[in-house]
C-alpha cells in the first residue's frame, strides 16, 4: 500500500528452527497515521466543546447577525438569496421547514436567537457554509448576475426575426417575449424576463432524448443506427450518409431513429429528474398540430423504413407519434435551465444531487451539441461561441457551460436559419464578456472576466483587508473573514496583527471580537517588540487596556505548533 516491502528477520539462534519474525512496515505506518488522526480529532473536539473554537453554526450566526443578539428571519433569507440559493431548493428543505416551525413558536414570530438559529441551520450547515464562504463555482454571484441582466437588456432591444407560424400554437406567441434563466452546477439560480411562461421544447428535446438513449443502451448500440457527423444540409432533408444512416441525432432523420430506441415513460421520468422535479408539461394541442402538419417528417419516416434504419420490429407510425409528442413537451426557462445544468454537471442534477445520466451519455451529448446543435449555424456558433447548445423553432436555446452552468434563453422571433435572434445575440455577448469559450485561455486572456474566481489575488489582499477592517472598526467584515477561514493572526511586513491595529485605534468591539470569537493571541509582538497592550497604553485607550489585561491573565499558549495549525484550519476540517 505504501510501497514498503515485508522484511524477514531470522535471528541466528532460530535459523535451525526456520522460524521467521516478520515486521510489516505498512502496518506500523498505518498505526502512526491513525494515532495522528485521532490526536488531531480529539484535540479539535475538546477545544470546540470547551468553547475555544466556534462551531460552523456559530460563525454563520455571527456573520449574519452583525453584532446583534437576534437575527430577523428575512435578513437571513435575503443573505441566502444573495449567494444564488433559493429557499425552495430541495437541498434546503429541512432547514426551511425547521425555520418555519421555529418562527411559529417564537415570541414575535420574526427573529431568531443564536440557539434557535443553530437549530434551524444544523441539518444543512455544510451547504450553507459553502454558500456564505463563497465556495460555489460563481463566488461573487451578485456581480455576475448584474452582468447577465445587462446582457439581457442589450438583447431585448433587438428587433427583427419572424415567429414560427407553421402551426397555430407557435404563431400565437408575442414577439416581445424574452427570458433568460441560469442554474450553476452548485444550484445557484438566476432568472430575468418571462421565465415562467411555458413553451414547447421542439428541437431542444433532441439532445435530451439522445442522452437517454445512450444512457439506456450505450454508445456503440445507438451509433449502430445513427452517425456522428454534421450533415452540411438542412435539418429536415431526406438524406442519409454513405452507410445509409442519418448523419447525427440533431437532424430530423436522426432524431426519429433515436426516438425508436427509447420509451415514452422513461423519457418523461428522465426529463423530470433532469429538471429537479420542476415544471415539465405537455401540450396536446401542439402535438395534434405537429402530427397534422408533419408530412415531411412522415416522408422521412417512410424513407428510413425503406432503408431499414430502424431496429427490427419497429412500428414507424408509432415512432412518429412519439416523435411529435416529444417535440410538444412543455418547459419554462427556469426548469429548462436546470436540465442544461444537469448536462453541465456530468449528469447529476445540481438541485437534487441525483445522478440522472451516465458520464458517457453526457459527454457524447455535449460533443454532438457542439458540432451539430444549431441547425445550419452550427459551425458559426462553434466558432464564435464555442459552447454546446441546441436551438428549437419555439425560440429556445439550451446552452451548456461544462462544469459551470446551464442556461436557457427563450424568445420566439427566429432568424432565417431558425435560431432565436435575441438568444444568439445573448450567447455571443456572453462569451465576449466572460471566458466561457472552450478555447479561451484562462491564464492569459486578460481582457475577459472569469466569474469562477474571486476578484483579485486573495492571498495578497487578505492581510490588507484584515488590517484595514481592524483600522476602521468594521466588525461585520471581520466576521465574514472569520467565516471564510481567514487566519485572523496574519501579520504585515512589520509583524503587526489586526489586534495591534485595533488596540492602537481604540476599537473595543474589534478587540473583543478578535479575542472572544477568534481566540487570537493577545500578546503578539511586532518587529519592535511591542504588544497590543503597549499600543493601547501608548495611545491612552484605557477600555482596551482593561480588556487585554483580562485576556492576558487567562491566556495560555497552544501546546504545540500542530495544535495551533489544527485550530487555524478548524473550519476547513469540519468540511
Amino acid at each position: 500500500m505504501f510501497g514498503f516491502k515485508t522484511i524477514d528477520v531470522v535471528p541466528a539462534e532460530k535459523k535451525q528452527l526456520n522460524v521467521h519474525c516478520k515486521f510489516c512496515f505498512p502496518t506500523l505506518c498505518m498505526y502512526i497515521y491513525l494515532f495522528i488522526y485521532l490526536f488531531i480529532y480529539f484535540t479539535f473536539t475538546s477545544r470546540r466543546n470547551a468553547g475555544i473554537l466556534p462551531s460552523l453554526e456559530d460563525l454563520l450566526f455571527y456573520t449574519v447577525a452583525e453584532g446583534q443578539e437576534k437575527i430577523p428571519a428575512h435578513k437571513f433569507l435575503t443573505a441566502l438569496k444573495a449567494t444564488g440559493l433559493r429557499t425552495g431548493d430541495p437541498r434546503l428543505k429541512e432547514c426551511m421547514e425547521t425555520l418555519k416551525e421555529t418562527l411559529k413558536n417564537t415570541s414575535d414570530g420574526v427573529t431568531l436567537d443564536r440557539h434557535l438559529f443553530k437549530k434551524c441551520v444544523q441539518s444543512n450547515i455544510v451547504l450553507l457554509t459553502q454558500a456564505f464562504r463563497k465556495k460555489f463555482v460563481i463566488p461573487d454571484f451578485q456581480s455576475f448576475t448584474s452582468h447577465i441582466d445587462e446582457l439581457y437588456e442589450s438583447a431585448r432591444d433587438l428587433s427583427g426575426g419572424q415567429v414560427a407560424d407553421y402551426i397555430p400554437q407557435l404563431a400565437k406567441f408575442s414577439p416581445d417575449l424574452w427570458a433568460v434563466s441560469l442554474c450553476t452546477v452548485d444550484g445557484q439560480r438566476h432568472t430575468v424576463g418571462d421565465t415562467k411562461v411555458p413553451f414547447c421544447l421542439q428541437s431542444c428535446v433532441k439532445p435530451l432524448k439522445y442522452a437517454v438513449a445512450v444512457h439506456d443502451h450505450g454508445t456503440e448500440y445507438v451509433h449502430s443506427f445513427i452517425g456522428k457527423e454534421p450533415s452540411g444540409l438542412r435539418f429536415n432533408k431526406l438524406f442519409l450518409n454513405e452507410d445509409d444512416k442519418p448523419h447525427n441525432p440533431m437532424v430530423n432523420a436522426g432524431a426519429i431513429v433515436c426516438t425508436s430506441l427509447i420509451k415514452v415513460r422513461a423519457v418523461m421520468n428522465f426529463l423530470k429528474m433532469m429538471a429537479g422535479n420542476e415544471y415539465v408539461g405537455f401540450s396536446n394541442a401542439t402535438f395534434q398540430s405537429e402530427r397534422e402538419s408533419g408530412d415531411r417528417n412522415f416522408a422521412i419516416g417512410y424513407y428510413l423504413k425503406e432503408k431499414k434504419c430502424f431496429p427490427e420490429g419497429t412500428d414507424m407510425t408509432s415512432v412518429l407519434d412519439f416523435y411529435f409528442q416529444l417535440c410538444s413537451i412543455e418547459v419554462t426557462c427556469e426548469s429548462a435551465s436546470v436540465m442544461a445544468a444537469t448536462l453541465a454537471n456530468g449528469g447529476i442534477c445540481p438541485i437534487t444531487g441525483e445522478r440522472v445520466l451516465s458520464p458517457e451519455a453526457v459527454r457524447n451529448t455535449l460533443s454532438l451539441m457542439h458540432s451539430c446543435g444549431m441547425y445550419d449555424f452550427s459551425g458559426q456558433f462553434a466558432f464564435h461561441v464555442g459552447l454546446p447548445a441546441k436551438s428549437g423553432v419555439s425560440g429556445g436555446i439550451l446552452l451548456v457551460v461544462p462544469n459551470v452552468m446551464g442556461i436557457m434563453c427563450w424568445s420566439p422571433p427566429l432568424d432565417k436559419l431558425g435560431n432565436s435572434v435575441r438568444g444568439i445575440q445573448f450567447c455571443t455577448d456572453l462569451v465576449e464578456l466572460f471566458n466561457f469559450h472552450n478555447y479561451d485561455n484562462l491564464r492569459h486572456f486578460a481582457k475577459k472576466h472569469d466569474p469562477r474566481r474571486e476578484g483579485g489575488d486573495q492571498r495578497v489582499k487578505s492581510v490588507i483587508n484584515l488590517l484595514f477592517a481592524a483600522y476602521t472598526g468594521d466588525v461585520s467584515a471581520l466576521r465574514r473573514f472569520a467565516l471564510s477561514s481567514m487566519d485572523m493572526e496574519q501579520r504585515d511586513y512589520d509583524s503587526r496583527t489586526a489586534l495591534h491595529v485595533a488596540a492602537a485605534e481604540g476599537h473595543t468591539e474589534v478587540v473583543r471580537f478578535l479575542l472572544e470569537a477568534c481566540k487570537v493571541n493577545p500578546v503578539p509582538r511586532d518587529r519592535w517588540g511591542n504588544t497590543p497592550m503597549d499600543e493601547a497604553v501608548h495611545f491612552g485607550h484605557h477600555d482596551v487596556v482593561t480588556i487585554l489585561q483580562q485576556y492576558q491573565n487567562n491566556y495560555s499558549p497552544p501546546a504545540g505548533a500542530d495544535e495551533k495549525e489544527s485550530a487555524e484550519q478548524s473550519i476547513d476540517s469540519l468540511l
